[in-house]
């Protein structure tokens, strides 16, 4: 049988996005991200993050502060709610500095979303991705995912920015994390009625 998972961007979803989160120190975690994690995995839902961080090509961190913070990510909802993230796909590179051949990791591309789908045998189908930037929501249509949330935690207006992209697929916009969360919820019972 396939797994269910629940893909989530990084900085400015799951913690505060400063412009970029260089090391451990940095991190802080929204409040209500704790609980509704752990109601998403309650709900069997295989928990991924897939996040650029291009800061690392840029020479503002390095590949081990990225791993660094994510563990210490990992340690941080364990510790509070005895559950962690299932896996991190990181994307170091950006075309700018790259080319395009070694940033094809690079959201909007869906590259690190069907890596997951490959390695946890996923059905993308029964999927959600939680974002907070139209980046986020270009993957997730890019790789089909299920349904598409974006949440308005980021560091600037995306919803200014979403009149530009009028083809966009995005199922909900919510206020927080817990508030995706719950749709997710709300939206597999209804795939479990229907079937």
């Amino acid at each position: 049988m396939k797994n269910k998972a629940v893909f989530l961007d990084r900085d400015g979803t799951i913690n505060v996005d400063y412009g970029y989160v260089k090391s451990p120190d940095e991190v802080k975690i929204f409040d209500d991200v704790y609980e509704a994690l752990k109601l998403l995995k309650s709900k069997g839902f295989l928990l991924i993050v897939v996040t650029n961080q291009s800061g690392v090509t840029r020479g503002l961190m390095t590949e081990e502060d990225v791993v660094a913070t994510n563990e210490h990510i990992n340690r941080e909802i364990k510790q509070k709610i005895g559950i962690q993230i299932d896996k991190f796909y990181y994307c170091p590179y950006h075309p700018d500095f790259d080319g395009p051949e070694k940033a094809k990791c690079r959201k909007p591309s869906p590259f690190m979303v069907l890596q997951a789908q490959k390695d946890f045998n996923i059905d993308l189908n029964k999927s959600f991705f939680i974002g907070d930037t139209i980046t986020d929501m270009q993957c997730a249509q890019n790789a089909n995912v299920g349904g598409a949330i974006l949440v308005k935690t980021a560091k600037d207006n995306q919803i200014e920015k979403l009149k530009n992209y009028s083809k966009l697929k995005i199922d909900f916009i919510a206020d927080n994390f817990a508030d995706a969360a719950k749709f997710i919820i709300e939206q597999s019972n209804q795939i479990l009625e229907e079937n």
